[in-house]
């Protein structure tokens, strides 16, 4: 089933960049007359050859369209475009719609905070989501600079990508910026709550909902210290200021991103505002959040990639800054250890599935696809190539083919060979072989000890061929439980290696390559690991383990021995990607006896709770896992109470709310009971987290709800449409979710009326049935993906989600549970 709009084709940008030099864009936005739709009034001034194109505009309706000061027939508008036939020579376009607030993260989304009823808008006009804001030609390689007049309620502030001033109450005028791609142009208007600063020179500002004032006020130390910072040390690297004038960031609700790098405006997932206590990696995943969005001021805004196809021209790289800046000159020392937590496995995992990419030349053959390349790849493993390139060139050779990159294209668009062209110039050599063996050949080398043999064996991926050297350390045991360091030159299919004792691979994560442990040192590390005291290394024992079951290579009974022995609180966050959450999405559910697995990893977070230092990390860490493991309702509902709290932690509402939704999922709470937490404290995050508990409910009619949620019939944010998709399937709710189980696969190519863009494709990954874990459902999951009438989107979040069932099966079957 087609989408209702089309996505720009990488050939149809091509043909329209021939023919089309921008001038400026001159935007009015009225905001203030209507809560669902806003009016819209386009200028763009042009000059083109003779020819014909078509501008891009999606409005609830279009009023008209003046060329020249001639009217065009706006009935010509189809899926989202208007055909244009243009005479050579300058032009003036004038368009006036009618456009959508939307709440799905895109466009012009508009919230109500639950806790004040106040209502915010923002912009994130990324990936055809400009046209829903105002008539563009939306493309990353078509530059102008920005004008906006906006009309808002008078007691709104509005901030946009330039500085702006109130002409009179509720008329605001921003003054022109700097020449930006369609997808970066944002607007944030609302009763935002307002904190401004300096630093060399620049303009600094911070804004959140005023429910959360006081949370921001609370952080704005640490967020103006990490921007200064940053900036200084950014200004070190590149020897080219800063050049968007102000920098303010917005702490924005329901956003689907971390944050987006807009000039001048960056916007963040307000979340990032804490309102409860959160735990050290929080506060790094913010503080990397903030350097890479700056980082992206250079790599993405200043410099755009021409095409999607080179996306990792603003990410990879603004990965690698945002690791490195803030390891290098913030109090967060240890971001890169974080990062080894937080995104190796989503890199590794997504280089493993059927939609692996190259880092560089993606293939992207239309925006809307492009958007799907937004994944570990671009980010973690492009990063991790970054991070060994650099360690090859040094700083200086590195940096001078970077800001070379930076001057001769300037306020433009470039290529990945434009940058390879730099870095020769800059004195690295050829790179071909670099380029075409590193950023052109999609998935990774595995690599692992054969004991036997007395060799570690490099096995490139057979569909992706290729001759990748890689440099790292081996990690080596002794029998009194240390460690020594070996140094490796694998750039061959065997390289000796002669050791005795466990050994792992790369645990510095000093490559990109599939390290796994061999069957020795898995069943020696349970011992081993609690004795472990270096950061690094004890990341790389998770990363290498969690590949290992990726690969059907560990019998994950030794893996939850491994888990029970050394509860993996020193990563200290239990989100999506970390630990703790594989432990209970892989580890867990391909046990034996799942039931008792859990009540095991619950005695082992007692445990850690136990020993664990008052107001730790570790402490809360090892309290969230003893809540989501936790068996016993009266224990539960104990600690709802206020009752029985480890001595260091409080019932603040991410705490009561784990403890709900655990509840919630065992039965032991009612939707009335829930509906009372959420009357009793009704901010956003309770909003999102009630969501969550209500579709755990283990009832037919909690489920029935559910699912009207994933049909459209039930419109929810965005950010509540992924916690029920998240919630609905639960282990040990199968009969409850097995006659879903069918109508996922027959009502998911219908999702595309309802939903587009980003939430599009999420929510087919969160609704996906992971519990039910049946050879005849990744079979239904991979014919639906091969369907070539199938949206795009959707085809490839759902050939990863039967990669994912197809690896879990896979392991049940090498290591039956019986």
């Amino acid at each position: 089933m087609p989408s209702p709009y089309a996505s720009l084709q990488h050939t149809e940008a091509l043909a329209r960049r021939a023919l089309l030099d921008l001038r400026s864009y001159d935007v009015a936005l009225d905001l203030a007359s209507d809560e669902e739709t806003f009016g819209s009034v386009t200028t763009i001034r042009f000059a083109s050859g003779a020819g014909e194109t078509f501008l891009d505009v999606k409005p609830v309706r279009l009023h008209s369209v003046r060329l020249d000061g001639r009217d065009l027939d706006v009935d010509r508008l189809e899926r989202g475009r208007l055909p244009l036939t243009l005479d050579a020579g300058e032009h003036e376009l004038v368009v006036t719609a009618t456009m959508p607030f939307r709440n799905d993260g895109e466009g012009l989304h508009r919230a109500v905070d639950p806790a004040d009823d106040r209502h915010y808008v923002y912009g994130m006009c990324f990936m055809d989501a400009a046209p829903t804001v105002f008539a563009c030609f939306d493309q990353p390689d078509l530059k102008a600079p920005y004008t906006l007049h906006v009309r808002a309620p008078q007691d709104w502030v509005v901030i946009g990508n330039a500085a702006g001033e109130q002409a009179e109450p509720g008329v605001w005028e921003l003054e022109q910026s700097r020449p930006l791609s369609t997808y970066f142009v944002t607007l944030v208007a609302g009763p935002y709550h307002v904190l401004t600063d300096e630093h060399d020179g620049i303009p600094l500002g911070l804004s959140a909902r005023a429910s959360i004032a006081a949370d921001l006020d609370k952080d704005a130390d640490e967020l103006f210290t990490l921007t200064r910072q940053s900036f200084d040390e950014l200004h070190r690297l590149f020897g080219i200021r800063y050049p968007f004038g102000q920098y303010h960031q917005a702490f924005v609700p329901e956003f689907n991103a971390g944050a987006m790098e807009n000039p001048g405006c960056v916007t963040f997932r307000d979340p990032l505002v804490f309102t409860s206590r959160v735990t050290r990696s929080a506060r790094i995943n913010r503080a990397t959040t903030v350097a890479h969005e700056m980082a992206h001021q250079w790599f993405g805004n200043l410099v755009t990639p021409a095409w999607w196809d080179d996306l990792w021209l603003n990410e990879s790289f603004a990965e690698y800054m945002g690791n490195r800046v803030t390891a290098d000159v913030t109090q967060y020392a240890d971001a890169w250890v974080d990062s080894s937590y937080a995104r190796r496995q989503w890199g590794l995992v997504a280089d493993q599935g059927p939609s692996t990419h190259p880092v560089a030349g993606n293939g992207a053959v239309d925006a809307s696809a492009a958007l799907q390349d937004f994944d570990g790849i671009s980010y973690a493993k492009g990063s991790a190539i970054l991070r060994q390139v650099n360690a090859t060139l040094g700083d200086d050779v590195f940096f001078r083919g970077v800001v070379d990159h930076f001057e001769r294209h300037r306020f433009g668009n470039a290529t990945m060979h434009d940058l390879i062209a730099s870095w020769e110039r800059a004195g690295a050599g050829d790179l071909t072989a670099f380029t075409d063996n590193w950023l052109r050949t999609a998935g990774p080398d595995r690599i692992e000890l054969d004991r036997a043999a007395g060799v570690v064996r490099r096995t490139p991926p057979a569909e992706h061929p290729a001759d990748r050297p890689h440099r790292f350390r081996a990690a080596v045991a002794s029998a009194d439980g240390s460690w020594r360091d070996v140094d490796l030159s694998v750039d061959a299919p065997s390289t000796p290696l002669d050791v005795d004792g466990p050994v792992l691979l790369d645990p510095y994560l000093e490559t990109w390559a599939l390290t796994l442990p061999d069957a020795e040192t898995l069943s020696a590390l349970p011992s081993l690991l609690p004795g472990v005291t270096d950061p690094q290394l004890r990341a790389g024992v998770w990363s290498g383990v969690r590949s290992a079951l990726h690969t059907a290579s560990a019998d994950p009974a030794v893996v939850l021995d491994l888990v029970a022995a050394s509860l993996p609180v020193e990563d200290t966050e239990d989100t999506r990607r970390r630990t703790m959450a594989w432990v209970y999405g892989w580890v867990l559910p391909l046990q034996a006896d799942p039931a008792a697995a859990t009540a095991r990893l619950h005695e082992a977070a007692l445990s850690r709770l136990a020993s664990s230092a008052p107001e730790s990390e570790e402490q809360l860490a090892a309290f969230r896992a003893a809540i989501a493991t936790a068996s016993s309702p009266t224990a539960l509902e104990t600690w709802l109470s206020g009752r029985d709290l480890p001595d260091g932690v409080g019932l603040d509402v991410d705490v009561r709310w784990r403890v709900l939704v655990r509840l919630a999922t065992l039965g032991a709470v009612t939707l009335a009971g829930l509906d009372e937490q959420l009357a009793a404290e009704p901010t956003a995050a309770a909003r999102v987290e009630h969501a969550r508990a209500h579709a755990s409910l283990p009832s037919a009619e909690a489920k029935a709800w559910a699912w009207t949620a994933f049909s459209g019939e039930l419109k929810l944010p965005n950010y509540e449409l992924e916690a029920v998709g998240l919630g609905f399937w639960r282990g040990g709710q199968e009969e409850l979710t097995g006659p879903y189980v069918e109508r996922y696969f027959a009502e998911l190519p219908g999702t595309v009326e309802v939903r587009s863009g980003w939430v599009l494709a999420d929510a087919a990954e969160h609704f996906f049935p992971r519990t039910a874990l049946s050879p005849d459902v990744l079979a239904r999951a991979e014919a639906l993906a091969a369907d070539p009438d199938l949206d795009l989107s959707l085809r490839r979040r759902l050939a990863d989600q039967a990669d994912v069932l197809a690896r879990k099966l896979a392991v049940l079957a090498a290591y039956p549970r019986s």
